[in-house]
């Protein structure tokens, strides 16, 4: 069949929802309209009539609601120019107003990213750049990328509305892109942790809080007025629903032994009291007795033992007792490594062994040759610690308020340790720099184009230093692990042992320090001008259906068309894309297997389509200008039917 032709729009969030509720209740709507009552009826909810209930509402909440379910009318058009390795590389960079991305990235990415990380503005009343106004969000993109940061001063009176005003859409959105296991991880401060958590609270639900991280971020003193030093920042974490616990830090075994070649395997000695009383536990009060020596262990009457007489009794019979020769110190508890529920100690919310601020900013500074380009950049560390808790080989990490990059530097330097494949997608605004800044002075005229020279050194060093005493190593003792034939040599014949130096060539080449740049544009394909017209102008009526006689604009290339097609049909921008010569036109194949073949050429022929079908794409898309006649549509059309293969036009 041949589908509808391509809007130019993205995927309409609250048609795919209400379809949703259709298929599962289908008597909940009528006349293409959702009946509330109806749906709380059917789900065993007492319909409230009283409006009195805790609900954190703002002016504008309403606002955003339809500003995150009004459909794009952008598209991502693709830069290989400032991409690295443009046709190998899975992770992405994205410039533009993260509002307009997060939409156009609903159609390929809904529900496949597993981690988000954002350190968004603080709303410390100097930086506000994403002040939307509920306008035409791709006009205001273009007005706001020619300016610089905009304040939001608490003197404007709406200074945590316009804050929440800004967040509140945007993470409704990254909500529909996190997998039903995904994590997301939100940077904070005092100024906004209340209103963040409670905005979370409703998008990801109450019930899916994990926990709020304390990050010390700096060492040294800051004092007000006050005399308090603010020396921490939050890291709030939500899951999606289908939660996965964190992976948490591999115990330490170092302090399990077996002196008295018990067959359980090593142990070590535990507590083997409770912090109870004796009021509170007068059965768990009372004097032990090492049965091999007769000594009597007298209990506290503030800490009683931990087991009644008869429990007690039964661990003695098992030798899980140790008795102490001093009956002034306590009996223990033999704890076997066994018999640990888990392997892994939990990751603590207290998050005191990532780095400060100053490593963050230190490794910008060392990365461009000791310039200041990026201040309060965060540190690696801190974001490789929360990616290797929630993400396995694979998965897709998210941050749209990418800043200096630090989220790539951070998945790249992880993969390179445990040699996974995780990827990235960043989006960040183009900020302008501030021309008094070191960073303009030095050539950088946006925040973007910081972000993707780190990338693009933080690759390369990382690829040259993988094959040294750090990264190499760590990952080379798996290689070694896996191969027992190098068991026994020295490092310095381990390291030139040929298979050792073609493990060290394989890791480097897989290492994916590659990087996609697409840059939030509006649509390649024109939109009809709705302007009401006069009986007299006729002949603007003419102009306007003459231009739309070719849909796509003149000055956007194949290339551009093509990735525009993709992102609205739900293909991820990293798919291969590989120009076709068929017969003597250019069509272009996506996906290694032929998902689909696009084909934007012109006076195209029904023989044209039959060489096509040869190569047994699922989908064949062509622009409706492509086709030499409409008897040339039609065949197209047939010919397509009969090989089971979609028609789409554009």
């Amino acid at each position: 069949m041949i589908e509808q032709a391509m809007d130019g729009l993205s995927m309409n969030i609250e048609q795919t929802n209400l379809d949703k509720l259709r298929s599962v209740f289908p008597e909940c709507v009528s006349e293409g309209k959702l009946d509330i009552d109806k749906l709380l009826s059917l789900c065993g909810e007492y319909i409230d009539n009283d409006f009195e209930k805790y609900k954190f509402e703002w002016k504008g909440k309403a606002d955003c609601l339809r500003l995150a379910q009004k459909r794009s009318t952008g598209t991502l058009r693709p830069c290989p120019e400032e991409s690295v390795n443009w046709d190998s590389t899975q992770n992405l960079y994205i410039e533009g107003d993260n509002l307009e991305v997060l939409k156009l990235l609903q159609t390929a990415y809904y529900r496949k990213v597993k981690m988000i990380y954002i350190d968004p503005p603080y709303n410390t009343g100097n930086d506000f750049v994403y002040a939307d106004d509920f306008a035409d969000p791709m006009a205001r993109y273009k007005e706001v990328t020619q300016q610089t940061t905009k304040s939001n001063p608490e003197t404007m009176g709406r200074y945590h509305t316009n804050w929440l005003n800004m967040m509140y859409p945007r993470l409704r959105l990254a909500a529909n892109l996190l997998r039903d296991d995904g994590v997301i991880f939100i940077s904070i401060d005092d100024n906004e942790v209340t209103n963040l958590r409670k905005v979370c609270d409703e998008v990801f639900g109450e019930e899916n809080f994990v926990g709020c991280g304390v990050w010390k971020r700096r060492t040294s003193s800051a004092m007000d007025q006050s005399k308090v030093s603010t020396d921490h920042e939050y890291l709030l974490m939500y899951h999606k629903g289908q939660f996965l616990p964190f992976a948490g830090y591999k115990k330490d075994y170092k302090g399990y032994s077996n002196p008295d070649n018990d067959p359980r395997g090593p142990w070590v000695a535990g507590d083997l009291t409770v912090g109870m009383n004796a009021d509170m536990r007068p059965n768990q009060y009372y004097d032990l007795v090492d049965p091999k020596t007769g000594k009597v262990y007298h209990p506290s009457y503030n800490r009683v033992w931990s087991y009644a007489p008869d429990s007690m009794q039964k661990l003695i019979e098992e030798d899980r007792i140790v008795f102490p020769e001093d009956t002034s110190q306590r009996p223990m508890k033999k704890r076997f490594a066994n018999e640990l529920k888990s392997d892994a100690n939990p990751f603590s919310t207290w998050m005191s062994e990532v780095g400060l601020n100053t490593e963050g900013t230190r490794a910008v500074y060392t990365l461009f040759d000791d310039k200041s380009l990026f201040n309060y950049a965060k540190p690696i560390s801190l974001i490789k610690t929360i990616v290797s808790q929630v993400t396995s080989q694979d998965d897709i990490v998210l941050d749209f308020f990418s800043g200096s990059a630090t989220t790539a530097h951070a998945v790249m330097q992880l993969n390179a340790e445990d040699g996974g494949n995780r990827r990235f997608i960043l989006v960040q605004l183009p900020e302008l720099c501030d021309e008094k800044s070191e960073a303009y002075k030095a050539g950088y005229k946006n925040i973007c184009e910081i972000g993707k020279e780190r990338i693009r050194r933080a690759g390369e060093k990382l690829k040259d230093t993988l094959e040294s005493s750090g990264l190499f190593v760590r990952t080379a003792k798996r290689y070694q692990d896996q191969h027992g034939s190098l068991e026994g040599l020295t490092y310095a014949e381990w390291e030139e042992c040929p298979d050792v130096i073609n493990a060290k060539k394989e890791m480097a080449a897989k290492l994916d320090v590659g990087f996609r740049v697409f840059k939030l544009d509006t649509s390649n394909l024109k939109t009809w001008d709705a302007t009401p017209i006069e009986d007299e102008q006729l002949d603007l009526l003419y102009q306007r259906m003459n231009g739309m006689i070719h849909r796509v604009k003149s000055e956007r290339s194949d290339l551009d068309m093509v990735y525009e097609i993709m992102l609205k049909l739900g293909v991820p921008l990293t798919y291969s894309v590989h120009p076709l010569t068929i017969r003597d036109k250019t069509a272009y194949a996506v996906g290694e297997d032929f998902l689909l073949l696009v084909c934007l050429a012109e006076n195209v022929q029904p023989e044209d389509v039959e060489q096509m079908v040869e190569y047994a794409p699922a989908k064949i898309i062509i622009s409706r200008d492509s086709f030499a006649d409409d008897t040339a549509m039609a065949n197209t059309y047939y010919i397509l039917r009969d090989h089971g293969i979609e028609l789409k036009l554009v």
